[in-house]
């Protein structure tokens, strides 16, 4: 057994299982000696045979979509290893990738959440280097170093307000803290708000530009979906109701009823996409019928994996 600490990596499959061989492939060649692979196929309709072709890879068919957060906490729950790596299916990475990542953590018991740089793939353009924290008044995120060419200007390490969902190294320590994944989102801003509790409890994250992954941005939802439509309008509204309180709250929730609904309706409306229309109203109806966002999904964890 290798003496560096079990990293379990877990990737989710919809219907993209040439894609994530892709990964699987790439992630043959990773060089950190001790890690597990696993992926969670959230009730594909397509043949699996060519990822269960993997010897290494342990794949856990799920009869139902259960979205981002629930299909990582279903991986989780099966994993063994002391960190968690949230790999998204449609990214590749380089073979030394994973070694700075965990020499982080382990030399940091604050920090609980690490992620490396984000370039798009087949280029040399960021996606990814850190995040500002999100707009409490207008739900808004921006992430540092987006759209700019790679020249290194972002090669450090740093704390930053929020990690990122595409390619995440999470420890046991934390998630035995402040549970799984918020499954309520389903798809979009989970990974944002599992970041705040985080910080709730005293975690530190980390963006470390000395090791990148490449992702081949939104494969598996596409990039003008009515599902990304829907569900990044109705979850930008739920993490506000979660993270942002008192006045600030209220004048969130005013600036989208009076403002971003509007802008959509007209947009929408202009563009001649109806079906998006609708999902953006879905979105909004979805909010002002459920009262009750603070579930969370801590449950039996200690028990599933200590």
């Amino acid at each position: 057994m290798s003496d560096q600490p079990l990293v379990s990596i877990i990737s989710i499959n919809y219907n993209q299982a040439k894609v994530t061989c892709e990964l699987i492939e790439s992630l043959k060649k990773v060089h950190y000696p001790n890690i597990e692979i696993i992926v969670v196929d959230n009730a594909s309709s397509e043949d699996l045979s060519s990822i269960a072709a993997y010897p290494e890879v342990r794949l856990i068919r799920s009869k139902q979509n259960l979205g981002f957060s629930g299909g990582n906490n279903l991986g989780i729950k099966a994993a063994k290893g002391e960190y968690f790596l949230f790999l998204n299916n449609d990214t590749e990475v380089e073979p030394d990738f994973l070694e700075p990542l965990v020499a982080l953590m382990q030399n940091n018991s604050d920090i609980g959440m690490v992620t490396p740089k984000i370039v798009y793939f087949g280029t040399n353009i960021i996606q990814y280097a850190g995040s500002y924290s999100i707009n409490p008044f207008t739900g808004r995120g921006r992430k540092i170093g987006s759209m700019e060419t790679d020249n290194g200007q972002y090669n450090d390490v740093r704390e930053t307000f929020l990690g990122h969902g595409a390619a995440l190294l999470v420890s046991r320590k934390l998630i035995k803290t402040i549970g799984l994944m918020p499954e309520l989102f389903f798809l979009y801003y989970e990974e944002h708000d599992w970041c705040e509790s985080a910080k709730r409890a005293g975690f530190k994250i980390y963006y470390s530009g000395v090791t990148k992954i490449y992702h081949k941005e939104s494969m598996s939802v596409g990039k003008n979906s009515i599902l990304k439509t829907y569900y990044m309008n109705r979850n930008r509204v739920v993490f506000m109701r979660r993270n942002v309180f008192g006045i600030k709250l209220l004048i969130s929730l005013l600036f989208f009823f009076f403002i971003s609904v509007p802008k959509n309706t007209l947009k929408f409306i202009a563009k001649g996409e109806f079906d998006h229309l609708k999902a953006f109203y879905r979105a909004l109806a979805w909010n002002l019928t459920h009262f009750n966002v603070s579930e969370t999904e801590s449950f039996e964890l200690t028990e599933s994996i200590a």
